[in-house]
């Protein structure tokens, strides 16, 4: 296995409970270098109300459409 594809597998879940994967000092590294995307969350709920307001003013154009 190339040096990418190994670097890429680096954090996957089924790959950390492997023995000998990465210690814990190496996991703490690597989380901490992650970058931050916490601006780009969501809850549920925002985006079912998004959901429905596109929905709501979709039917409203489609209500004065047939008029």
């Amino acid at each position: 296995m190339n040096r990418d594809a190994l670097q890429k597998l680096r954090l996957d879940r089924r790959l950390l409970e492997r023995r000998g994967w990465m210690s814990d000092a190496e996991l703490e590294r690597e989380l901490s270098a992650l970058p931050d995307v916490g601006a780009k969350a969501t809850t549920l709920g925002e985006a079912a109300d998004e959901r429905e307001g596109a929905a709501g003013s979709a039917r409203a154009g489609e209500t004065g459409a047939t008029q």
